[in-house]
This record gives C-alpha cells, structure tokens and sequence, in this order.
C-alpha cells in the first residue's frame, strides 16, 4: 500500500483513491462495487473485466473489495451488495 491509497483510519479502503467529498466513497470505490453487483457469464469473465475496466490485477481488487466491506462509506453506498459479500465472507470465514 503506497501512501496515496491510504485513507484515514483502520477499515478504510486502501487503494481506493481519494474520496469524491466528506463521507463518500472514491470513484474506484464506487466502480468496484457497481462492479461486484453484475453477474458473470464465465470462468475468467470478472478476472478480464477487473484488468480491461479498473486497470487492476485481481489479486489487488479482491484486497480493496475486502477492505469496502468494513467501510461505513460503501454500506451507505450500496447496501444490498455489501451486506451480501459480508454474508459471503462470514459463511467462508465460517468454513475454516
């Protein structure tokens, strides 16, 4: 994590950007999200649009996904799909 992707606090999303205003999420933020909310067609779709639309290596967008979930800012933003991932997340964490 470079300076540039810190944000204040623990929680915060790294390589996110910096935020749009006071309380919002970055736009890269905001991109990974809408981006987690579509559905893939196949094996190595999601990877292909990871590198192709964010400019990202999969294994760094899955690092700033899992640093959305605890972020107050990304549950205001879009509920359904953090809460859906936390769920996720929590029955894997669940599996081990």
């Amino acid at each position: 994590m470079t300076d540039d992707d810190a944000q204040a606090g623990p929680g915060a999303p790294s390589g996110a950007g910096e935020p749009s205003g006071p309380g919002e999420l970055s736009a890269r933020a905001q991109a990974v999200l809408a981006l987690e909310r579509r559905s893939w067609a196949g094996p190595g779709a999601k990877e292909r649009a990871i590198r192709e639309e964010l400019g990202l290596a999969p294994v760094r967008y899955y690092q700033i996904l899992n640093a959305l979930l605890d972020d107050r800012r990304a549950l205001a933003h879009d509920p359904v799909t953090v809460n859906r991932l936390r769920r996720v997340r929590q029955a894997r964490r669940g599996e081990r």
